[in-house]
């Protein structure tokens, strides 16, 4: 049941895209595959944050090969001139991984109109993924990994009449409908791979309890509410690692056994070594799929052509 970074084969040759590729889980992750010979795109927003990222990657493995591209994700437009970038440079894509993420923060909107959480979390990405299409398809087995979390099992299904959460609103009922999204988004991108019979898979994965800055950046945020300050300590006194956190997202994105479909996260709940997880909550669940794509795709006005 152990895996680590020890068991990422050889990625010589393959192009990687991480989101939040400058702290955290998505850190962890592109200093891995960079480790294992990737060439890593990172996708992040803070210049100053991403630079830091790159001297630590680099420090660590001296011949990693790293292309930084600037990502808002928060922004639709800013989603369209990272995906001209990369597209711009590289005519495929191995691996997309839609890792980047913001955790129960006050309700605020984006200059898109979105609430701030469902756009980062899950529009952004639908976006990215959409316009990284064809250079993902251009690859001969490329694979689109998305990170949720545990919070997807109390997150509501998206209301097209409501997306927003507009007199309902609360850090973390947005936080898990984003997640949920995620989760949805991931199960309906390989159905539709399924359908038009391409050779691509879509995985999810979550990495339990870890002692990143998300927690602590959601109580600075939300001024220290109580059910943020809780989560944060937990975090901080009893979770895992970055390191060991973003191992159930790296088996999604190298397990050479790994499938479309397949959903990772660690084996005891949020903790443990990375192992394929039931996929739960299936009632009427294609349903739930075809509505947030329906919805996503008019948010962003990207459409999905295979």
């Amino acid at each position: 049941m152990s895996w680590n970074r020890s068991d990422i084969p050889d990625q010589t040759g393959r192009i990687a895209v991480v989101t939040g590729a400058n702290g955290g889980l998505g850190l962890e992750a592109a200093e891995a595959l960079a480790a294992a010979g990737a060439h890593v795109i990172m996708a992040a927003r803070s210049p100053t944050k991403t630079e830091a990222a790159v001297a630590r990657i680099r420090a660590a493995v001296p011949d990693a090969a790293l292309e930084v591209v600037p990502l808002d994700l928060a922004s639709q437009g800013s989603v369209r001139a990272a995906s001209d970038m990369i597209t711009a440079g590289h005519d495929r894509i191995d691996l997309l991984m839609n890792n980047a993420g913001v955790m129960a923060i006050p309700q605020s909107r984006t200059d898109d109109g979105f609430e701030t959480q469902l756009a980062v979390n899950h529009l952004g990405h639908f976006a990215l993924t959409g316009l990284l299409l064809p250079s993902l398809l251009n690859a001969p087995a490329p694979r689109v990994v998305t990170v949720t979390s545990t919070a997807h099992h109390f997150g509501r299904r998206i209301d097209p009449s409501n997306p927003n959460l507009e007199g309902s609103y609360s850090p973390f009922g947005a936080y898990g409908q984003s997640k949920l999204a995620n989760f949805h988004f991931g199960l309906g991108l390989q159905r539709r791979f399924e359908d038009a019979k391409v050779y691509a898979s879509s995985l999810l994965a979550h990495p339990g309890l870890t002692r990143t800055d998300l927690q602590t950046l959601s109580v600075t945020a939300s001024d220290g509410g109580s059910t943020q300050r809780f989560w944060e300590w937990v975090s901080r006194t009893t979770g895992m690692t970055p390191a060991q956190g973003a191992l159930s997202q790296l088996r999604a994105a190298t397990d050479p056994q790994a499938r479309g479909g397949d959903f990772f996260g660690p084996a005891w709940v949020n903790a443990g070594p990375p192992v394929r997880k039931p996929v739960l909550r299936r009632y009427r669940l294609d349903d739930a799929v075809d509505t947030l794509w329906a919805f996503s795709e008019k948010a962003t006005g990207v459409t999905f052509q295979m």
